[in-house]
């Protein structure tokens, strides 16, 4: 039988952005782009290119490559373009949500994509319906669509900044018009944005990575509140919203951006390697061996070793070929989730004191079967190391997490949790600790997950997850 892999136990964060403005070739080097961001969604991708006249669009569900071929990049004529890739493991996942969105309204064509979450959405929703609007979709991107339809403003800048301004949560915005490229990060700067030039087109994605791939200069990060006009004069920067502070999310540095980012000015693999460094100062073990769960705890154990002295080995090994789904097993096996994904190296662990690298503990289901993994394997002693903070909060600005309830974290102490998960000790990185490695103070982030402290205001329950599909999904 045939069975959705489980992914609950994990932070998943949900899309990734690319747009290029005035090249030959954006439809594939979008295409690119996204391919260089699918760690950021691996649920549906879509791009939509323009000639400055008409609309091109594919979209799909499932992997970018598998998506587009030869024959689709082809039909995508157009110097501009846009492009988005999507993770979502609730609500509506269908192909009606997957984006960039396009439409025609009264100013002509507009596309628009953006990674995050808008948390007064559904109020937004429901007072457009009740004024006659018709929705398509149960994503929140196009809630912002709607309010640029019916704004009253001259110019598109100008509707947009009216738009942008009833909104709140954390979000990067692309917006493709016929003639122009926008960009734009709330006023917080939660989620990325950088900012890019390719043969003297300008570029826009979640992270530099997609520049790397496609051999584009990083120019700057889009600073929090900043909206960017990209036109045939150049580029134009706008700050129509008030009150901005960076609160950049700091999970992007922890887990989800890729290690050879760099986001805000910091090197996301320096910043994971650095927080192992101070996780070896602070919670030191008595072991032969340090061990990561790959990949996103390969970094912080590098770090751990070094600082501590105890010998680096891969001592898990990943399946990377494992897909969303996989055969289910006639015969029960025990532990077989983590089994596909993750295989110990029994010569290496057999009669050694290890300890094990990981970036989080969610639910703690996934922590404790590795750890039982790890001792049939024949280790001696088993020390956990987290390279954050303890996660007792869900995230509401663009990130799937669980109710706060279903977190470990947030309903067991450390001796509860260690007790839970098997392992002879355990530790997270130290708020402190984790910044020291980050480079930049706390008072320019959001960790929101950890603290509790949320950054922006949340609009209805805080249980379950915030987002809304799940609100809508309710209603219905």
């Amino acid at each position: 039988m045939s069975v959705e892999f489980d992914n609950n136990d994990h932070f998943n964060d949900e899309c990734g952005v690319f747009g290029v403005f005035d090249h030959a070739e954006a439809a594939n080097l979008t295409y690119l782009g996204l391919y260089a961001q699918q760690h950021r969604g691996q649920e549906s991708a879509g791009i939509v290119c323009t000639d400055g006249h008409s609309f091109h669009t594919h979209r799909g569900m499932g992997l970018v490559a598998d998506i587009f071929q030869k024959s689709e990049i082809k039909e995508l004529s157009g110097r501009h373009g846009i492009g988005h890739v999507r993770y979502s493991t609730s609500g509506d996942s269908g192909l009606r949500n997957c984006q960039p969105f396009s439409f025609e309204y009264a100013h002509g064509g507009i596309a628009m994509c953006h990674n995050g979450n808008i948390v007064n959405a559904h109020e937004l929703r429901r007072e457009l319906e009740s004024k006659g609007s018709i929705f398509q979709s149960t994503s929140d991107t196009e809630v912002l669509i709607h309010l640029v339809a019916r704004s009253k403003a001259k110019s598109m800048k100008e509707r947009l900044a009216e738009a942008v301004n009833r909104l709140a949560g954390g979000f990067s915005l692309l917006v493709l018009g016929e003639k122009r490229l926008v960009g734009m990060r709330d006023r917080n700067g939660i989620r990325p944005l950088v900012l890019g030039q390719l043969d003297g087109s300008w570029v826009l994605a979640s992270e530099t990575c997609a520049f790397d791939l496609i051999g584009a200069k990083y120019v700057r990060d889009v600073e929090p509140g900043e909206m960017v006009i990209i036109d045939e004069n150049g580029l134009e920067s706008l700050h129509p919203l008030e009150n901005c502070e960076p609160k950049f999310c700091v999970f992007e540095y922890v887990y989800f951006a890729r290690p050879d980012s760099t986001l805000e000015g910091v090197n996301v693999y320096q910043s994971r390697y650095q927080i192992g460094v101070e996780l070896a100062k602070e919670s030191p073990a008595d072991a032969d061996l340090v061990i990561p769960v790959p990949d996103s705890g390969v970094p912080p154990a590098m770090g751990f070793a070094e600082a501590s002295g105890i010998p680096f080995q891969m001592g898990l090994i990943r399946n990377h070929y494992v897909g969303r789904t996989f055969i289910e097993p006639k015969q029960s096996i025990r532990n077989f989730g983590v089994k596909l994904k993750l295989n110990p190296n029994r010569s290496l662990i057999k009669g050694k004191r290890v300890v094990l690298v990981d970036d989080s503990i969610v639910r703690g289901t996934t922590s404790r079967k590795i750890v039982e993994m790890v001792r049939a394997a024949g280790a001696a002693e088993i020390h956990m190391r987290i390279s954050s903070p303890p996660t007792k909060h869900s995230c509401f600005y663009g990130v799937d997490t669980p109710d706060a309830a279903e977190l470990m974290a947030n309903k067991m102490d450390l001796e509860e949790m260690r007790k839970a998960i098997g392992a002879d000790s355990l530790a997270f990185v130290s708020f402190d600790g984790m910044y020291k490695a980050v480079g930049k103070p706390r008072d320019v982030h959001c960790d929101a997950c950890f603290s509790g402290n949320y950054p922006v205001a949340i609009d209805g329950p805080r249980s379950p997850q915030l987002s809304l599909l799940k609100i809508l999904n309710k209603k219905q």
